[in-house]
């Protein structure tokens, strides 16, 4: 008998710990203040929101219900080692509508922070309409900077001032399932900036903004990125690098996604006259395009500005596959090998390309200079690879 109250106790005990531990807390900012008016400033309740769930010792959410709140900038700094957080967004955040209070910066960044989860359905509204063509400053909607086991869902992102989401110095990260829009013609709203990062996943998502979808330059290292819908905008693009020294991007794989009507498909890009660098270990495979400019695209001639050294790239690009890539090019050149005269292209290989162009100029064609590599499968456009023996694997 009193074995069994013994038993009966330590159960007992057994809830309470298990209960006590698995405890959580919403952080409500309508409980600090917050005013979901569009237009009153809610930094400060938003912040003290943070500082309190930050510091829980247990599961913490902090919530922003429906409603559309005004919020200047806020910096949300770690570390939160107690607490595991989840930033709930259900209504609609507004940036201001200047850009000065945050230029060359983040309007929301997360700093410093190890296992985070952002979802909601919520929406944030970077208000860019009011300065695209007016500053020449750059900023971000959101930025991740030593931001680590990070999952990102459910998250709308429409007309940021310029980058929606920047990822610095991150490891372990997902974005799934957010939906990023900005117009055509809105500058540099590039979708999803990834630099010095690790393992970062980009899944069944949609992407539409007036620069490059998703751009992964210096550092991004083991990229992975799936289901993605991009268009408008300027394509899936790496780079560019050789701005700096000894800058790499590595083990890159982008595969089943569609881009739609955007200026690129698949682009490598690199400074015309560069400093030394690798690019290498990149993979696309099952990509649909429809009617895009340029399907797939290697440039180490870019130069935006317009007044470059002629100096050919020392960026090394080699051991790129583009394989199961179909659709239609609104270009008759669907392909474009534009490599270095200095350091050419090696290890490259094209398998089962099928782009269709369907306009006045005559057949659809590539172009190569200082590719090394070789075509397999279906051909067309007719491949134009200086064939290696060194390209096979």
């Amino acid at each position: 008998m009193a074995s069994k109250s013994c038993l009966e106790i330590a159960f007992i005990f057994g809830l309470v710990l298990v209960c006590t531990y698995a405890d959580g807390k919403v952080f409500n900012v309508l409980s600090y203040g917050a005013k979901a008016d569009g237009v009153t400033d809610n930094s400060k309740a938003f912040l003290k929101a943070w500082a309190d769930a930050c510091k829980w010792n247990g599961q913490a959410e902090l919530l922003i219900p429906l409603g559309a709140y005004m919020v200047n900038v806020v910096n949300f700094i770690g570390p939160c080692e107690k607490s595991t957080l989840t930033f709930q967004i259900k209504g609609i955040i507004k940036a201001p509508r200047s850009q000065k209070l945050f230029c060359n910066s983040s309007w929301i960044s997360f700093q410093y922070i190890n296992s985070l989860k952002i979802k909601g359905g919520g929406t944030l509204d970077g208000q860019g309409s009011f300065t695209w063509g007016k500053h020449q400053c750059s900023s971000m909607t959101l930025g991740f900077n030593f931001v680590n086991n990070t999952v990102v869902r459910d998250i709308h992102s429409i007309n940021s001032k310029n980058i929606h989401f920047k990822v610095f110095a991150c490891e372990n990260m997902t974005f799934s399932h957010v939906n990023i829009t900005a117009p055509r013609d809105s500058p540099n709203t590039d979708g999803i900036h990834i630099s010095h990062s690790t393992n970062i996943h980009v899944l069944d998502s949609y992407i539409g903004t007036g620069d490059d979808c998703i751009a992964m330059i210096v550092g991004s290292n083991n990229i992975n990125i799936s289901g993605v819908t991009c268009g408008p905008g300027h394509g899936i693009s790496i780079g560019s690098l050789g701005n700096s020294p000894n800058e790499v991007v590595k083990d890159i794989h982008v595969k089943n996604c569609t881009l739609i009507a955007t200026q690129n498909g698949l682009r490598i890009k690199t400074w015309a006259s560069s400093n030394v660098g690798n690019i290498t270990n990149i993979t696309f495979e099952d990509i649909i395009m429809k009617k895009v400019r340029n399907p797939i695209f290697i440039d180490q001639h870019y130069c935006p500005i317009h007044h470059c050294s002629k100096q050919p790239s020392s960026v090394q690009i080699k051991d790129v596959t583009f394989n199961n890539i179909r659709g239609s090019s609104s270009s008759r050149r669907a392909v474009i090998l534009d490599c270095s005269a200095l350091f050419p292209c090696e290890k490259i290989i094209l398998n089962d390309i099928n782009l269709a162009y369907h306009g006045h100029h005559g057949h659809v064609i590539a172009f190569c200079a200082h590719a090394k590599g070789k075509a397999t499968g279906k051909k067309l456009p007719p491949s134009c690879l200086k064939e290696s023996l060194n390209s096979s694997t």
